[in-house]
């Protein structure tokens, strides 16, 4: 389909963008954030678009750098700090497996207040944006937890750790004796998402449990998925995987979500 013909000259009154040439797929930028028919001055994009650009791209550098505030992710939910063997940030990027594993002092401690175990171990993480974390976790928390409370699982306080990854939370999970593994934790940031929260579920986490074995709630935010949905699918998730023994690769989400009304708490603790 050919493009609609440049103007020449713009009309009287007219603005300085009328002179800049749109595609003619221009309206289809209503519904995405990705940078879709930007249209162009000359044979250069338009100074509006480059300062997007590059601010969106110092939005995703701060996710991943600043320091996670703790009083604005947190608020008054009570939580246990914990350490990875990543020593500092820079550290923690450049080493992943180290921010997979606990500190012995961190494991100590989780471990004189495992007790009898638990049902479910929760892990919260800065992962790769500490916006994430701090926009999205309080909301998130609210609305989940007397959903979580419905389904008769007891859980351990949960823990927070600054540099952790998401297997981080198969070690906190063993060390309290927990049957279940959640880390929420903020996402790889995107140009258009630098505060993208995601949660991954494990049931029976093992020291070396990969990928597979986990299922994933990615986009949380307020533009992606919303909290009340994300929290309907996480309850869903943790039902069924507690009914059938089961994560990851052998649980889908439709699947646990069409079943989820007729499960019944009951059996859950059991």
């Amino acid at each position: 389909m050919a493009c609609p013909p440049e103007s020449v000259r713009p009309a009287d009154g007219a603005k300085p963008d009328d002179l800049v040439r749109e595609d003619f797929w221009a309206g289809l930028r209503s519904w995405t954030d990705a940078r879709i028919a930007l249209g162009r001055a000359g044979v250069s994009q338009r100074t509006r678009d480059v300062l997007a650009f590059q601010l969106d791209h110092a939005r995703a550098r701060d996710a991943v750098h600043q320091v996670l505030d703790r009083e604005t992710a947190f608020g008054s939910i009570e939580f246990l700090e914990v350490t990875s063997r990543a020593p500092d940030r820079a550290g923690f990027l450049r080493r992943p497996d180290l921010g997979r594993l606990l500190t012995p002092e961190s494991e100590a401690m989780l471990a004189a207040r495992a007790g009898n175990g638990f049902d479910v171990a929760f892990t919260v993480s800065a992962g790769l944006s500490s916006t994430a974390v701090e926009r999205n976790f309080q909301p998130f928390w609210h609305e989940f937890a007397p959903a979580f409370a419905s389904l008769g699982l007891s859980a351990a306080p949960p823990c927070f750790a600054e540099q952790g990854r998401v297997a981080l939370g198969d070690r906190v999970a063993l060390a309290l004796k927990a049957r279940m593994a959640v880390v929420v934790i903020g996402e790889r940031p995107g140009l258009s998402s630098p505060d993208s929260m995601g949660i991954y579920m494990t049931y029976a986490p093992k020291s070396d449990t990969t990928d597979e074995a986990r299922n994933c709630i990615s986009n949380i935010r307020s533009a992606g998925l919303g909290y009340a949905e994300a929290v309907r699918t996480l309850c869903a998730l943790m039902r069924e995987a507690f009914r059938r023994s089961v994560s990851g690769v052998e649980l889908k989400v439709d699947d646990a979500l069409a079943l989820a009304p007729g499960a019944g708490a009951g059996e859950l603790a059991e």
